[in-house]
């Protein structure tokens, strides 16, 4: 793979971000040549083939209990990211699965635990592209509440998930560009690992807002290194001009709304910023299916037994 706005972090993912090792794993000592600046080039021109449906953002403000349902699974996937340690890049490419998909098929309001099933099933399917060690999805569903969900069923979605996402998993993210234009906003290095790490916080931190799904990549990767370069004095000169040239594909448009955004978000966060809605007290209704429109799966299971081994991770 070639953060302060500390406003922009929710208050529970904030303390878990400090002392992060799964954080520190993204970090490399490397070098950059014309040829990686080629090749993030190429990775702009295929963006847009891993964003959701045009119409998602209307459709999410337009219907409260999408937009709570998403907050809320936005949430936990943080959280269980923050737990075992996955790289920043597993929770954002859940995070992509889940609305790319959900912005296809509609999630039944009598189905409220829909919504947790299909996080858990992205979360299994990002951190089996990018984790070495993996958790049994019974461990990995320990932080999910009242609901627990058999291996089978998650399987079975995950088919789904794969089948409505064409397969196409490896999706460009923003950890793609970030230490690209961290060299190019810093090229001596001295600070190259902070703004990595700030950069990074950033980006995970506006996984909550739906405001940045309108924005490509690329623009939120060079956008929070801005963001993080505004912390440091001898970094001022960085800006919206400079880092339109860090790499062809970059405009000024796409990287200056999103770097505003950014940082109206850190201004205006105790006001104006909506925190993640947990769903009021669900409960289990036994016999039914999860339906995502057309798309059925079987129901979850009241908590078992810690002791009940996931035979897919034995």
């Amino acid at each position: 793979m070639p953060q302060g706005l500390k406003d922009l972090l929710c208050s529970e993912d904030a303390e878990s971000l400090e002392s992060d090792s799964g954080l520190n794993r993204c970090f490399t000592n490397v070098s950059f040549s014309e040829d990686d600046k080629e090749v993030l080039a190429r990775l702009i021109e295929t963006e847009s083939n891993h964003s959701t449906r045009s119409d998602y953002v209307s459709r999410l403000r337009s219907h409260s209990f999408d937009l709570f349902s998403r907050a809320d699974s936005v949430s936990w996937v943080l959280k269980a990211r923050a737990r075992h340690l996955f790289l920043p890049v597993t929770a954002y490419l859940a995070v992509n699965y889940m609305d790319r998909f959900f912005s296809l098929h509609r999630l039944l309001e009598e189905k409220d635990w829909g919504m947790q099933l299909l996080a858990v099933t992205c979360l299994s399917l990002a951190m089996k592209m990018e984790e070495t060690f993996i958790p049994s999805l019974l461990d990995l569903q320990a932080d999910s509440g009242e609901f627990v969900f058999e291996a089978k069923t998650i399987q079975r979605l995950e088919l789904l998930v794969l089948a409505a996402l064409d397969w196409r998993l490896r999706s460009v993210t923003p950890f793609e560009f970030i230490e690209f234009f961290a060299y190019k906003a810093d090229p001596s290095g001295k600070y190259g690992r902070y703004l990595v790490s700030r950069a990074t916080k950033i980006i995970l931190s506006t996984l909550h807002d739906i405001d940045f799904l309108d924005h490509r990549a690329s623009s939120l990767a060079a956008a929070a290194i801005i963001c993080a370069s505004d912390e440091i004095q001898d970094l001022a000169f960085t800006n919206i001009d400079t880092a339109v040239v860090w790499c062809s594909g970059l405009t000024h448009d796409g990287v200056g709304s999103c770097y505003q955004l950014m940082k109206q978000i850190a201004v205006n966060n105790n006001v104006e910023r909506k925190q993640p809605v947990i769903l009021s007290q669900q409960r289990v209704m036994p016999g039914v299916r999860v339906e995502f429109a057309s798309l059925s799966s079987s129901p979850p299971s009241r908590r078992r037994k810690r002791e009940e081994r996931d035979p897919m991770f034995t």
